[in-house]
């Protein structure tokens, strides 16, 4: 008999600890999970009983999968659980958490050395105590934090929240409340929702169009319906195909894939026959103002002296257009809405231009098109399209949107308004990235350094930590420049289970070390990652000479006793220093019995390189912001504000275990940070590469300062303009195919990209 927890979306405070409990036994034992709008908070039904009590049904659930751990010292953890969130008093509440903090100071686990309930009961405690979570975020509790951060990084426990969210989206969207991300769109019937993502194909996605890009793809999802792909090419001054290539590709990096791909340009003689119409409705006509006179007109509420031109007259100019003309190209069409409306947008806006340069897709056949203003409301509604999301930088156009259709007589679309996405010393105009690209300041549109779904990618961001940043922000109205933490912690709450662990020395007078009481070389094959065993395994090798970074050298004191990590402690005997104050060598004695809880430094080391064991080149690459200013106001000129140097290089060397590793795999040097590895350097064998690894910000605030005022020694910093101009258009990342080929559009081979692995991909 299959054991079924029901848990109600609305209960508050939301039993976290059954939910996790019952998430983690999904692997051992046949459970399913249900939520529903029931007025108990949860109900466990198991070998024919139903228990309701939450503390009866975590001990069901431990027996039966066999999480109970010692129950003796599981006692106190869960009489903990239970307490955590009644207490009110804040004194009190840090010394329980105080007491949990000592208590994992030297433990991966609460009890034992793998999960129990104890792990998921206090979890879910803090987890539904905002009070709880919120003296953690002070940063006074560590050990805490590190164990939260693992347990609530568990992929069934992130799953079962994801679909906490969408159970309580779905019953906010059943009960038709307002419109907003978490209460659903308006008016969405399940099964019928078709939304749409129209990029221009004139440049790169940045992370502004990710947003729009997953909104569209949640929104579709979640209502078991369909999302378009549209590319609005009416403008083929600015497009190619090329882009359109670049555009899938970066979506694709996204994991969003779509329905249908449409093209603007599809709809071409259906949008020029809407045009015949929509003039001879006495709803548009031809314009020759020149166009500073009409911006002028139109920002004083004046009436164009074309504005009351005869249907023959508007359509005989409408001809000329069309057919590209001297006389046509003087000529524009203007939907005929109003002359003095207080939203601007409304004075008679224009929706028809005249072009002759070559469309990428269509040729020389058109010479007319329309603008966005008019293409985009009648594709959304010829095309099916339910619901339209729009940042909320259009919503005075909403109202031009809404005329356009009722002018034509068209099914009416909904319009849902979402937040444009800025963010701190981070540029997103189109216009200002290429002066970077064309100046030679970055290698490409896919740098590290830029915002672009690339660049972002090739940072170190994982897709998983894009969607919940960008579903957490939907429904926010406010235009706000954003500080970049936030998404980097939760980039690194994903990331650090699942990130292997390795070790590095910097090669600039890294510190010889000689240990007395090694007798030769041996190796022993250590974890990956001490918390995750599927990671793998290592194999490192103990010898009598060591290397160490400059700083820990200089740091140690005569006779001081350290912990080499994952080896033992040892006493620091002698030091040899240069003219220039340079530590060379260090004489140590091992002393394997001494007590690694009592040293204040626990350092990390390499063997002295062997043939079997060599050293292996890596170059430690990090970034700053290419802006100094957190936000330009139109006003500013960018070369003011260019940071000067933006690049950073640090030479290392690492183990041989390195060579495993894979271009775009992510991985901790440990006490120097999390690593993507972005390029291997060709060498005239394996050991003889250079590996550049770029570091990924972990979310601390001083991993994400700025870098600007900071001189950094000529070597340690690169100068932000490589030796060769970059390109304009193309990045070097990836052979951009032709998109009319005969192979499907989203293939399994359609990126070139260095693949990177989902972090979730085993569970």
């Amino acid at each position: 008999m299959a054991t079924t927890l029901s848990i109600s979306s609305a209960a508050s405070p939301f039993p976290y600890a059954a939910l996790a409990t019952a998430a983690y036994s999904s692997n051992k034992i046949d459970i399913s999970i249900e939520f529903d709008v029931s007025e108990q908070p949860q109900i466990l039904h198991v070998d024919g009983k139903e228990i309701i009590a939450e503390s009866d049904i975590l001990e069901a659930l431990a027996r039966k999968s066999n999480i109970l751990g010692d129950s003796t010292k599981s006692a106190a953890l869960l009489a903990l659980a239970k307490t955590l969130p009644t207490i009110t008093s804040f004194p009190d509440l840090v010394a329980g958490l105080d007491t949990l903090d000592d208590h994992l100071a030297y433990r991966t686990f609460l009890v034992g050395h793998t999960l129990t309930v104890a792990d998921f009961a206090v979890w879910g405690s803090i987890k539904s105590s905002t009070k709880s979570a919120g003296v953690l975020k002070n940063g006074n509790h560590p050990h805490v934090q590190r164990w939260f951060s693992f347990v609530d990084g568990l992929a069934p426990i992130q799953e079962a929240v994801a679909r906490l969210i969408e159970a309580r989206s779905t019953k906010a969207r059943n009960n038709k409340v307002a419109s907003s991300f978490t209460l659903g769109l308006p008016n969405a019937i399940d099964g019928q929702v078709v939304t749409r993502f129209p990029p221009e194909p004139s440049g790169y996605l940045h992370i502004g169009h990710a947003k729009a890009a997953m909104l569209n793809q949640y929104f579709a999802q979640m209502y078991h319906g369909k999302l378009i792909i549209r590319f609005d090419d009416t403008n083929p001054s600015k497009e190619t195909a090329e882009f359109e290539e670049t555009i899938l590709e970066d979506l694709r990096l996204m994991d969003i894939v779509g329905d249908q791909i449409t093209h603007t340009s599809d709809h071409f003689q259906r949008l020029f026959d809407y045009g015949v119409e929509i003039i001879k409705r006495g709803k548009a006509y031809a314009d020759d103002t020149e166009r500073a006179q009409m911006q002028d007109e139109r920002r004083n509420g004046i009436a164009s002296k074309r504005r009351d031109a005869t249907v023959e007259e508007n359509l005989a100019r409408f001809d000329e257009m069309a057919k590209g003309t001297e006389e046509g190209l003087r000529w524009c069409i203007r939907a005929k809405i109003s002359v003095d409306d207080n939203n601007k947008t409304l004075r008679d806006p224009v929706i028809f231009r005249t072009n002759v340069t070559p469309h990428h897709r269509t040729g020389s056949t058109w010479k007319v098109y329309p603008t966005y203003d008019f293409a985009c409301p009648v594709v959304d509604s010829i095309e099916g399209v339910t619901h339209a999301l729009r940042t909320n930088e259009y919503r005075d156009r909403n109202p031009q949107y809404h005329w356009m259709i009722d002018a034509l007589g068209l099914r009416k679309v909904d319009v849902w308004d979402f937040s444009r996405l800025n963010f701190i010393y981070t540029l997103l105009s189109k216009r200002n990235l290429r002066k970077f690209v064309e100046r030679g300041l970055v290698r490409g549109w896919d740098d590290p350094r830029f915002p672009t779904v690339r660049g972002i990618r090739r940072r170190g961001l994982t897709v998983e930590a894009l969607r919940q940043y960008m579903l957490s922000q939907g429904p926010s109205q406010s235009v706000v420049s954003l500080e970049w933490d936030s998404i980097w912690t939760i980039n690194k709450k994903i990331i650090d289970p699942i990130a292997p662990r390795y070790w590095a020395v910097e090669t600039n007078n890294m510190t010889r070390v000689v240990l007395k009481g090694q007798i030769g070389t041996e190796a022993r094959t250590n974890p990956l990652h001490k918390k995750n065993s599927d990671i793998g395994t290592k194999t490192v090798a103990y010898s009598p000479v060591i290397y160490v970074d400059q700083a820990d050298a200089a740091s140690f004191e005569d006779n001081e006793e350290i912990t080499l990590m994952d080896w033992g402690n040892a006493f620091v005997r002698t030091k040899t220093t240069n003219s220039s104050g340079v530590i060379t060598e260090i004489s140590m004695e091992l002393f394997l019995e001494g007590d690694f809880k009592k040293t204040k430094k626990k350092i990390t080391w390499l063997s002295e390189p062997t043939e079997t064991n060599p050293h292996i080149s890596i170059t430690l690459l990090d970034y700053d912001y290419l802006i100094t200013k957190k936000k330009l106001e139109e006003d500013d000129d960018l070369d003011n504000f260019v940071t000067p140097v933006t690049e950073f290089k640090l030479a290392a060397v690492t183990d041989s275990n390195i060579l495993k590793v894979k271009r775009g795999e992510t991985i901790q040097f440990e006490r120097k940070g999390y690593y993507i590895l972005d390029e291997i350097v060709s060498g005239s064998s394996d050991t003889d590469k250079n590996y550049q690894f770029v570091n990924i910000p972990d979310g601390r605030v001083a991993s994400l300062a700025s870098k600007s005022a900071v001189v950094a020694a000529p070597s340690q910093a690169a100068s932000s303009a490589p030796s060769q101009p970059a390109p304009t258009t193309t990045s070097k990342m990836y052979k951009v195919d032709n998109i009319y080929g005969d192979r499907p559009v989203f293939s399994d081979d359609v990126t070139k990209m260095y693949k990177v692995e989902s972090p979730y991909k085993s569970a």
